[in-house]
């Protein structure tokens, strides 16, 4: 029982977690914003503005190299496996969607009038664009600054 007491007093693994909420909920914004329409399907699907996979992984990489010192090893490895998250949101997701999206195309124009493909499209919303990444990191990195500010005026 002591271990789940740990983890819950990680305030680097909770701000992580709250950072992708965040994310998260600022998709829905976006979302609302942008269509004049809520959809709350975009609280659970991958892709869309702010990266969420970005923003958690950044936030974690700097809690730790806040808590633990920006030289160790700790950082080295959460930096190098925030890297890999974001290389591979921007990159092999983003192409794998571009993939689905032909695909879904060439079924459509191939079945169109024949209903004999029974399968379900392809998901094609896989991946972020550089930008969504980039803004996804910065969501991580200033809410890890302002929650470690936070902490810093509120202890005793």
């Amino acid at each position: 029982m002591q271990d789940i007491g740990d983890i819950l007093d990680n305030r680097v693994l909770l701000v992580a977690l709250v950072t992708c909420l965040i994310a998260q909920a600022l998709k829905l914004v976006i979302e609302l914003v942008k269509n004049r329409k809520l959809n709350v399907r975009v609280l659970v699907t991958t892709g869309g503005m702010p990266s969420a996979h970005s923003a958690l992984v950044t936030s974690l990489a700097a809690g730790v190299g806040q808590t633990l010192g920006w030289a160790s090893p700790d950082f080295a490895l959460a930096t190098v496996f925030a890297i890999i998250v974001m290389y591979d949101a921007a990159g092999v997701r983003q192409a794998a969607g571009k993939q689905a999206r032909i695909l879904n195309q060439m079924i459509d124009e191939l079945f169109d009038e024949k209903h004999e493909f029974s399968q379900d499209r392809l998901k094609e919303l896989l991946g972020h664009t550089p930008v969504q990444v980039i803004a996804g990191s910065v969501l991580g990195i200033t809410i890890s600054w302002l929650a470690r500010f936070l902490l810093v005026i509120n202890s005793p």
